[in-house]
């Protein structure tokens, strides 16, 4: 046999031994399962704690871009890109004289430090230099910018103060080290592959345990590649790994065959979180491509109705060469992309009409394909972008009340949606025949788990295809037990904590928008997914993030989460930030004020 022979057999040669070793050890099987049901929770804990810690906890500073000096001497620091200055309270900059309008101006800061002014349809008016400005204008560091007569001067933040900012920022909002959270998941993912190769039994491929080996590979070669570029904060990488983890794990109990995909697109769902990321750092290429991005988003959706197969009740798959996609997951981050809007694009008239008429043309092609799950996903994310791009309540109210009667009438039309709401709050009722029978199915398989689960693979639920379905939360509570089912969905709320919070220092409109509907995206379609399978709520066939079986699902998990990294503004924590560089960061600590340890320079 040649080396390269030998080296192509030898994962089936280990399986082989491993076999035989548990013929020799029969009982080894059985005990080692009942250890690490009680080793699971804990482990996951341990590999959760300090990174959902983290991301609640952790301060998020503010940066200062430039200072605006007011007539009394006093500086207002500008801490966004996109400032607007006026009476308001909810201005950023407040300015209460009473010749200001309410929301008189904004300042608007591009990616080359170069700064606009545009006038808010102000009662006094805008100038800059004692030159009136009609829409928008260029200002310069050093211009007077006269708001209602009232005179200010655009200052820039001297070098000193941004060493020091930069130092407090790396101080004060450090984040925790990966390395420890990194080496249990490792170990997690270990003990998971052998458990479930385990429970394979006799019938087990290389494959199997193979496919975690290369999820560990993978996740080690990106923690290492990252940091050897400087970055750091990897909460979010940390939770969506470990996500990640029980989704290979789903698929390698109901449906082994389909593991490889299953991790393909785990490595393309990276690749996408990278790319756009990366892509995200330029906000003025960004803007320049949101059409596209919302012809994509219709696109996609029409190309599934005329293509598209029908699966579970909706016709939402496309199989080329015998892979299944589902483009409506993909049109989840072209929707947002195209959503997401810019402070100048937010004071246009016709910015919100042309949102709706993007939303209304997607829904009815959901509608069309009565994939009325992920429609009502859609829905909820316009409404979460709506009401921050226009603030308005009574719109959107009429929005929702058409929206309402629209879902009346489709249930007259629709025979098995009506069935489904029928038996919502009834499954016990209809327990052997109906649309009650699957609920009732995950709901004792949830509760055969108790706290600890009696396994992964060793359930029964997965033989009817849970983790392709909204049924997925049953099995992991009957597997992994409600602990960690429990734990998953902590981690997709504390992701959409962590947005909320970090927005509040955004560089961005852009950015604070994609996050915030992102995240409402992901924990809507969590609370879908979860209350669906315990009978809170109608079951609608949508999908636990980063979870479920199903690639183009796991693809859309990861591209959505870089739309939260985007907004993390903590100093080398986001890839969507340029880094400085080595020479810059020692200029920096050159110009940075030495403090003593009383606080005195």
């Amino acid at each position: 046999m040649s080396a390269t022979d030998a080296l192509l057999s030898l994962p089936q040669t280990l399986l082989d031994a491993f076999h035989q070793l548990l013929a020799e050890y029969p009982a080894a099987a059985g005990w080692y399962t009942t250890l690490v049901r009680f080793l699971f929770p804990i482990l996951a804990l341990l590999i959760l704690v300090k990174a959902i810690r983290s991301l609640l906890t952790v301060p998020h500073l503010p940066e200062v871009w430039a200072y605006l000096s007011l007539p009394n001497g006093a500086g207002a620091p500008l801490t966004h890109w996109e400032n607007t200055l006026g009476r308001s309270p909810q201005a950023d900059v407040v300015l209460e004289y009473p010749t200001i309008s309410r929301q008189h101006a904004a300042l608007i800061r591009d990616p080359h430090d170069q700064w606009t002014v545009y006038d808010l349809d102000s009662k006094g008016g805008v100038a800059v230099n004692g030159k009136p400005v009609e829409d928008a204008a260029p200002i310069q560091y050093g211009d007077v910018l006269s708001l209602g007569g009232v005179e200010t001067v655009l200052l820039p933040v001297s070098p000193e103060e941004k060493a020091e900012r930069r130092k407090r920022r790396k101080q004060e909002a450090k984040p925790v080290s990966p390395w420890g959270s990194l080496i249990l998941l490792t170990v997690f993912q270990v003990l998971t592959g052998i458990q479930l190769t385990l429970s394979e039994g006799a019938g087990a491929t290389p494959v199997l345990p193979f496919t975690f080996l290369a999820l560990t590979l993978l996740m080690w070669a990106y923690f290492l590649t990252l940091r050897a570029l400087r970055r750091v904060g990897f909460e979010m990488e940390t939770i969506a790994f470990f996500l990640s983890t029980l989704s290979l794990a789903v698929v390698a109990s109901s449906n082994t065959p389909a593991l490889p995909k299953q991790f393909l697109c785990l490595v393309l769902g990276l690749i996408t979180f990278l790319v756009l990321g990366v892509f995200l750092r330029d906000l003025e290429r960004a803007k320049k491509i949101r059409w596209l991005m919302a012809g994509a988003a219709i696109g996609l959706l029409g190309l599934t109705l005329v293509l598209g197969s029908r699966k579970f009740g909706a016709t939402n798959w496309i199989t080329i060469g015998g892979m299944s996609l589902q483009p409506s997951e993909l049109a989840k981050i072209c929707y947002i992309f195209a959503g997401a809007a810019t402070l100048d694009r937010l004071f246009k008239k016709r910015n919100l009409a042309l949102f709706i008429l993007l939303t209304g043309a997607c829904l009815g092609c959901l509608a069309l394909m009565s994939d009325f799950g992920t429609a009502a996903v859609f829905f909820i994310t316009f409404l979460v972008i709506a009401y921050l791009r226009s603030g308005d309540w009574a719109t959107l109210g009429l929005i929702t009340g058409g929206a309402v009667g629209a879902v009346m009438v489709i249930l007259s039309v629709k025979p098995y949606i009506l069935a489904r709401f029928a038996s919502w709050g009834h499954a016990w009722e209809n327990a052997s025949v109906g649309a009650g029978y699957q609920q009732t199915r995950a709901m004792a398989a949830a509760a055969s788990g108790g706290l600890i689960g009696v396994g992964p693979g060793e359930g029964w639920l997965h033989v009817v295809g849970a983790g392709d379905t909204d049924l997925v939360f049953g099995m992991l509570c009957e597997e992994w037990g409600l602990l960690i089912a429990l734990l998953a969905v902590v981690c997709v709320v504390t992701l959409a904590v962590f947005a909320v919070r970090s927005c509040r220092t955004g560089r961005s409109s852009f950015y604070t928008i994609a996050a915030c509907a992102a995240t409402s995206l992901l924990v809507f379609q969590t609370c879908l997914n979860v209350f669906g399978c315990m009978d809170l709520l109608p079951m609608t066939g949508v999908t636990f993030p980063f979870v479920s079986n199903g690639g183009s699902a796991m693809i859309a998990s990861w591209g959505l989460l870089a739309f939260l990294k985007a907004t993390d503004t903590r100093q080398n924590a986001s890839f969507a930030i340029r880094l400085s560089s080595k020479r810059e960061d020692a200029a920096n600590a050159d110009l940075a004020p030495k403090v003593s340890p009383e606080g005195e320079e």
